[in-house]
């Protein structure tokens, strides 16, 4: 990395080296408005940009989130009318997206393409900083009024736009609901206590005045703060942002912040209720939480304080505030929001239960205290303390890049300081606060200190009771007719046809076809000529086949043993995710599964076990399947993670009944939680099920079918002989398993492999393979589904399937681009622009040899379906654009480039070369998406998307009943 050099118009703050992490930290300063520019230099060519600006309104209409999506619908000069998507899919982007927080919002790419960065950024800063703000743009993205039938003034008003309908879908779940509403308590005076995301029954009214306002006060390089990562140099990017945006601006005078919060001198205890539209017992559907605010984010040192003792409390099943709400019978499973929040100006703890009783609030609340107070008598062993802290180191170390690019997560991590002008380096700089904290815990003292400071001294406490109630939902829904209904008996017959022709207006300017030409774009030519590939050693530990991966870790390592599956019986197969779940969190040897809890804390960063079953590359109904268990550690206690996934193994118990009963518990919580935040994935899978043995297997375990099942199993659990009996069927799936031959994964950095595989072949000597081992198999399915799901959501999540080809066939390329080319093309426009849903598109999975339509956050069903079908009438009967064609292919070799962790890219190709995904195979399929025509696209589609052969799946409320049945879909209900 070269030294730091600044542009003219910027001065230079400081800089900062940060060993672990192998890169500098650059601060600097635009001299004429402010703006901050945080550089983090790396050796890495996936650069990424960042600018955040301070948003921190004042009431709960969403126009923060808003403003998000309506800033980047057109600029000044790009004057085309979604840029953003159109830049998608010109460009080879390895992540682009737009973020609303709490207080902040900001506006991320990356890239590991120069020339297709700064095209990016050309487009980025000049629809952050000269955004047009068409008003039909904000009733499109935002909220507006329509008549239900367009054209006619006598049938109902009725309220669209894509913020309003996906928060009408974040709000179906419990936990945002929970969380909003303790926020509305815990920050009683400042703009936390606000929904910045917007709540459905405030948006309508944000007007489009008070949005332009808050663009010009908010949107401003004064409040801006700009952060790269990567191998450009700063005074390279700091001439793009002068030239682009910054000269144009001076200093604004005002100055956007959040205060301290007003401090309660004593708990309150407040009771809300939930929507719950469910024929199930109401009796225990309750949560409740108690939440504590603590010390300002920038404060590094009490940031890692409330962390460590966040850690203590909650970090796993050992923890003693988790054990007491693990094994409480007054609940069904820990709250989702226990833990401690760092996202706001002022942290804030939390704790607390679901599936409990109102009877019982009392008893949790006094549950939560007295636990505490005994930990800040008694306090807890030396060893937890080390063990948190360790937890802490590992997490500082680790070089993430799986989800988000790993320069991104960086970026987000110091983004909360910089926020509220704290000191983003010392945020990733954690070595001088840790060695601190470090010195702080010899003092045996300091944790109950830290509780007595922190909870339980602290007046500023809430006790939320978040209790369920039937007929809830429906009052809004009067409400929220009332409210049109009252709105429409108002309108003048002028106003009337003002409605009329602005949805005239709307439609005319969705259908409008802009001249692309004007917006930046990479092109075929720019496609890196081969796949980016992690090799791997092949070979030989007494016996066991092994693969060595050599990776920057930055001093971590990573391990899997992967055993063949074994031949399972119907009912096992059912079992075996909850297998899986209960393989690393039950007691081993003569440990119970508190001890080994304790001694996973200490030794490892995380331990896990999952399967993973899949179709053949050239036939989806011949299946292969593993089951892997997983690790990682410190290099240091590298060792000592082979004793404990040695251990994990061999020595499991199956004993502790009532900790697999509360496992199960728990699991049925989160499972039924997921289903708001990943319907259309459900959607998919359950539209795919009758296409192939994995994919019924993926619905029946992973989907909604096991969602239902986990249910049922957790209802059954409640009769001790049940419970008894399903231990011993877990406990019969892993004598199977051990009989099953395994293979082993090394990741680590070059110089410890030899020794990390000494380490490893000392622990694991030769064993005979079992004569006559049955692996596993399934039987062929070829079924039509056509399923609708009913669950507690206020939007739907629609799907539509067909069956097509495996990965290794020659026209699974096409089919791959295809989805795409008719998102692209027309479903974007259709489901999103002009249907509000938040979200709809199509894609090949060649796992499962289908081809799906999907929608997400949709107010709408029937009509949603029908355009999958239009979808495809356009495709046949329009003249395809080459242009369009180049733009999909783009997407889809971005989406195969897409580098991942130094870790996470050689688990992946481990994984995929587990069931043949050899290098050859992966590189031929990608050579024939760059090879794909439009006449494949066409063939494809009449080929494979037959109206005959489709299946669908949808997930609704229990208002689309007679709807659901009348498309003939057979009813079920989670």
């Amino acid at each position: 990395m070269t030294q730091a050099v600044t542009h003219p118009a910027f001065e230079f703050i400081r800089t900062h080296t940060l060993d672990s992490l192998k890169l500098r930290v650059e601060e600097y300063r635009h001299k004429a408005t402010g703006a901050q520019h945080i550089h983090l230099a790396a050796d890495n060519n996936e650069n990424v940009f960042l600018v955040a600006l301070r948003t921190v309104p004042h009431d709960s209409t969403g126009v923060a989130h808003i403003l998000e999506h309506t800033a980047l619908c057109g600029s000044q000069k790009y004057p085309v009318r979604d840029p953003f998507f159109m830049m998608v899919r010109r460009s080879l982007n390895t992540f682009m997206n737009a973020f609303t927080s709490s207080d902040w919002t900001a506006y991320p790419f990356a890239s590991q393409n120069r020339n297709d960065f700064y095209n990016l950024l050309d487009v980025y800063l000049d629809a952050v900083f000269f955004s047009r703000l068409d008003e039909l743009d904000f009733a499109q993205e935002g909220h507006r009024v329509e008549f239900a039938e367009a054209e006619n003034p006598q049938s109902d008003l009725v309220y669209k736009g894509v913020v309003f309908n996906e928060m009408k879908g974040a709000m179906s779940s419990v936990g945002s609901q929970l969380w909003h509403t303790l926020c509305k308590y815990l920050y009683p005076s400042t703009t936390y206590h606000y929904n910045s995301g917007g709540e459905p029954e405030h948006i309508p009214d944000l007007t489009y005045a008070q949005l332009k306002e808050f663009y010009r006060t908010h949107y401003h390089p004064s409040n801006a703060i700009f952060m790269t990562y990567g191998d450009i140099p700063a005074a390279e990017l700091q001439a793009r942002f002068e030239d682009q945006a910054l000269r144009h601006f001076e200093s604004l005078d005002e100055v956007i912040s959040v205060p301290d919060e007003k401090r309660y001198y004593a708990p309150i205890a407040v009771e809300e209720a939930y929507p719950l539209e469910d024929s199930e017992d109401l009796g225990n559907k309750t949560h409740v939480v108690l939440a504590w605010l603590l010390g300002k984010t920038t404060n590094l040192d009490e940031a890692l304080e409330a962390q460590l003792l966040s850690n203590i409390l909650l970090d796993n099943s050992a923890s003693p505030l988790q054990q007491a709400l693990e094994t409480s019978d007054l609940g069904q499973a820990p709250s989702p929001l226990c833990g401690l929040d760092d996202s706001s100006r002022e942290m804030a703890f939390v704790c607390g239960l679901e599936g409990t009783r109102l009877e019982d609030v009392a008893k949790v609340e006094a549950l939560i205290v007295e636990t505490l107070e005994k930990v800040a008598q008694d306090g807890v062993a030396q060893e937890q303390i080390e063990a948190s802290l360790h937890q802490l180191e590992l997490s500082q170390r680790e070089v993430g890049g799986d989800g988000y690019p790993y320069g991104l997560q960086l970026i987000l991590h110091a983004l909360t300081a910089a926020t509220h002008r704290g000191d983003p380096v010392a945020q990733l700089d954690l070595d001088r606060a840790l060695s601190e904290l470090r010195r702080k815990i010899a003092d045996p003292q300091f944790i109950q200190k830290a509780l007595r400071t922190w909870l339980l001294d602290n007046p500023h406490r809430v006790r939320l009771t978040l209790r369920p109630d039937p007929h809830m939902s429906a009052r809004a829904q009067a409400a929220e007719a009332a409210r049109l209904a009252a709105l429409k008996s108002s309108l003048s017959e002028e106003q009337q046809q003002a409605i009329i022709e602005r949805t005239q207006a709307l439609q005319a300017r969705q259908l409008q076809v802009d001249d692309e030409s004007i917006l930046p774009k990479v092109g075929i030519e720019d496609i890196p000529p081969h796949l980016h590939y992690t090799p791997g050693s092949q070979e030989q530990l007494n016996g066991y086949p092994l693969r060595r991966y050599s990776a920057g870790t930055n001093g971590l390592v990573y391990q899997q043993i992967t055993a063949k599956m074994p031949a399972l019986s119907q009912q096992q197969l059912q079992l075996l995710p909850y297998y899986c779940i209960c393989l690393t969190e039950l007691g081993v040897g003569d440990k119970d599964y508190l001890a080994t809890q304790r001694w996973q804390a200490e030794v490892v960063g995380s331990i896990s076990a999952f399967s993973s079953i899949r179709g053949a590359g050239n036939d989806v109904q011949r299946v292969d399947a593993y089951i892997t268990l997983s690790a990682k550690a410190l290099a240091r206690n590298n060792g000592a993670m082979n004793d404990l996934m040695q251990a994990s193994l061999q020595q499991v118990r199956f004993d502790e009944l009532e900790r697999i009963r509360e496992l199960i518990a728990q699991n049925r919580a989160r499972r039924e939680q997921s289903v708001t935040g990943h319907g259309h994935s459900l959607a998919m899978t359950a539209a795919c099920a009758g296409m192939s043995p994995a994919a019924k297997v993926a619905h029946e375990l992973g989907g909604l079918a096991g969602i239902a099942a986990v249910k049922a199993l957790d209802n059954r659990l409640a009769d001790d002989a049940e419970l008894a009996n399903f231990a011993q069927q877990l406990a019969a799936i892993h004598q199977l398993v051990l009989t099953a031959p395994r293979q082993f994964l090394i990741v680590g950095e070059q110089e410890q492999l030899d020794s990390y595989r000494d380490q490893l072949a000392a622990r694991w000597p030769g064993e005979p393979v079992t004569p006559g081992f049955a692996a596993f198999s399934l039987a062929p399915v070829s079924a039509r589904v056509r399923e609708a799901w009913i669950t507690n959501t206020q939007v739907n999540f629609c799907a539509k399937a067909y069956p097509t080809v495996p990965l290794d066939h020659p026209d699974a390329a096409p089919l791959t681009v295809l989805g795409g080319f008719l998102r692209n093309g027309f479903l974007h426009r259709a489901i999103r622009e002009q249907g509000g849903a938040y979200g709809g598109g199509a894609s090949q999975d060649s796992n499962s040899a289908s081809f799906r339509f999907y929608s997400y956050r949709d107010p709408r069903l029937e009509e949603t379906l029908n355009d999958f079908d239009a979808a495809l009438e356009w495709l046949a009967t329009s003249e395809l654009q080459p242009q369009s064609l180049e733009e999909a292919i783009l997407g889809v070799i971005g989406s195969i480039d897409k580098p991942g962790s130094p870790a996470g890219e050689a688990k992946s190709t481990y994984q995929a070369e587990l069931f043949g995904r050899t290098r050859e195979l992966r590189e031929q399929f990608r050579n024939r998406i760059v090879a794909v025509t439009l006449a494949d696209l066409k063939r494809v589609a009449a080929t494979y998307l037959q109206p005959e052969k489709a299946s669908l799946a949808v997930v609704t409320h229990a208002g689309n009943r007679e709807l659901v049945q009348g498309l003939g879909l057979e009813i079920k209900t989670l």
